[in-house]
C-alpha cells in the first residue's frame, strides 16, 4: 500500500482538527516545539527620526527573535530631552546635544545612563536636480566626482549659499534683509520659484536636525568658529535668525514632504538625514529597477556628522542597546536602511555601506577629506541660540 505524501497528511489534519490543534501539529512537524519559548519584553521608547530603523518590519522580526518588542512614542529629539521620560526604558534622540541634556539631568539626580551609538547618519541638504544645477551654474554647488550620470551628489559651498540668502552675489552686496530668490539667479529659467533661497528644517524647538543646522550656519557665519560666550552666542543667534525662518514642520514630516510628489513645490531644499535619502533610493531601485534621478543631495562643504545615541534608562533598555549595537543581523539591516553602521570596537563607520550600494549600482556618496568639520557651540550656548532663533517655549509652555 502506497503511503500518502506528508503534505497530504497535513492538509487532512488541518481540515479535521480545530485551530489550536492545527498550530500544535505544525509546530511538531516543523520541529519548533523543541525550541524553548522565549519571553517577550516590551521596551517603552521615545524616539525621533531613528524610529525609521525600529519600525522596519525586518528589524521588528529580528528583535522579536531576541525577545524584544519596542513600543515607540514619537517626538522630536529636543522635545524628548525637555519632557519627562520616567516610565521609559530607552530614549533615542537623533543627535548628541539632546542625549547630553538627558545624561546631565540624570547625573544631577544620581541616576546615570548607558549610551550606545549603533550607527551614524550625516546631516544633508536634500533638493531636486533643477535646483542643484542652478546652484552649480552659480558656482555655489559642484558635482561630486563618481556620483553617477546624471550626478546624484553635489558639494555645497556653505559660505556662498548663505551669501545668497543674505543678499550677496558675485561680490556685490545688496540689502542683507532682502536675500536672493530662486528666479533671480536662474539665468536659464530652469525653475519658476520666487521663494527665498533657504534650506528648510523641521521645527527648531523640537528637532535635532534643525538644531544641528543652526549650529552649522552659526559656525560658518562666525568665521568657521563656534561662539564661546553667552553674549556672543545671543548676538550671533539674532543675526542668523533670518536664515532659519519659514520653518516649523514636525521632524518626522520634513523627509516625508521632500519625498512626496508635491515636495518640490513646498520646499526646494530640505535638511534631512543621509539614511532617509539612501533608503528612498534603495527602495526606488528595488521597485522600479532604476534610481530616482529627480532627487539629489547637497553635502555641505562645512560638515557635521550626527552621532545618534540610544540612551538606556533601565536594564532592559541596556540589553536592547547592546543588541542593536553588536548583533550582526541588525547591523546589516541598518546598512540596508541607509545607515552607516559603526564597526564594533572601532568607533568608526564601516565600508559595508559602500560595498552594499555598489552591488546595487547606486552611486556612493564620497565627501572630500578637505571639507571643514563644523563644531557646535557648547551645550548651554546652543540651547540659548535655539531658544532665540525658534522663540521656543519653556517646559511650562511659556514663550
Amino acid at each position: 500500500m502506497t503511503r500518502p505524501p506528508r503534505r497530504h497528511l497535513r492538509r487532512a489534519l488541518a481540515a479535521a482538527l480545530p485551530v489550536p490543534v492545527i498550530g500544535l501539529v505544525l509546530l511538531v512537524t516543523s520541529g519548533n516545539l523543541l525550541l524553548p519559548m522565549r519571553p517577550v519584553v516590551t521596551i517603552e521608547a521615545k524616539m525621533a527620526s531613528k524610529r525609521d530603523f525600529f519600525q522596519d518590519p525586518e528589524v521588528e522580526r529580528l528583535l522579536m527573535k531576541h525577545g524584544f518588542r519596542v513600543h515607540i512614542t514619537n517626538m522630536g529629539s529636543r522635545e524628548i530631552a525637555k519632557q519627562d521620560y520616567s516610565g521609559y526604558d530607552v530614549v533615542f534622540p537623533s543627535g548628541q546635544p539632546a542625549a547630553d541634556l538627558i545624561s546631565r539631568e540624570r547625573a544631577r539626580a544620581n541616576r546615570p545612563v548607558l549610551l550606545y551609538r549603533p550607527f551614524v547618519s550625516p546631516i544633508v541638504l536634500a533638493t531636486y536636480r533643477d535646483y542643484a544645477e542652478v546652484l552649480a551654474a552659480e558656482g555655489v554647488a559642484e558635482r561630486l566626482p563618481g556620483s553617477g550620470s546624471p550626478p546624484m551628489y553635489y558639494t555645497l559651498d556653505m559660505r556662498k549659499f548663505l551669501d545668497l540668502a543674505l543678499g550677496k552675489r558675485k561680490g556685490v552686496q545688496r540689502d542683507p534683509e532682502n536675500g536672493y530668490r530662486w528666479d533671480e539667479i536662474d539665468d536659464k529659467n530652469h525653475v519658476r520659484n520666487g521663494n527665498k533661497i533657504l534650506a528648510q528644517t523641521s521645527d527648531i524647538c523640537e528637532s535635532n536636525s534643525a538644531g544641528t543646522y543652526l549650529g552649522l550656519v552659526a559656525f560658518v557665519e562666525h568665521g568657521n568658529d563656534a561662539p564661546d560666550n553667552e553674549a556672543e552666542a545671543e548676538r550671533l543667534a539674532r543675526r542668523i535668525k533670518p536664515l532659519l525662518v519659514e520653518q516649523g514642520l514636525p521632524s518626522s514630516e520634513r523627509a516625508e514632504t521632500y519625498l512626496s510628489p508635491d515636495g518640490q513645490g513646498i520646499a526646494p531644499i530640505s535638511v534631512i538625514y543621509e539614511h532617509q535619502f539612501l533608503a528612498h533610493q534603495l527602495q526606488h531601485k528595488a521597485r522600479k529597477g532604476e534610481t530616482d534621478d529627480e532627487r539629489v543631495l547637497l553635502y555641505p562643504s562645512t560638515r557635521f556628522v550626527t552621532e545618534p545615541q540610544l540612551v538606556a534608562l533601565t536594564g532592559d533598555g541596556a540589553r536592547l542597546g547592546e543588541l542593536v549595537s553588536e548583533d550582526s543581523e541588525l547591523q546589516h539591516r541598518a546598512m540596508e536602511l541607509g545607515f552607516r553602521a559603526r564597526s564594533t570596537g572601532s568607533g568608526a563607520s564601516s565600508d559595508d555601506l559602500t560595498r552594499f550600494l555598489t552591488e546595487r549600482r547606486i552611486p556612493v556618496p564620497t565627501t572630500s577629506s578637505d571639507d571643514t568639520r563644523a563644531v557646535l557651540p557648547s551645550l548651554p550656548l546652543l540651547e540659548k541660540m535655539i531658544e532665540i532663533v525658534g522663540d521656543c517655549p519653556d517646559r511650562n509652555g511659556n514663550p
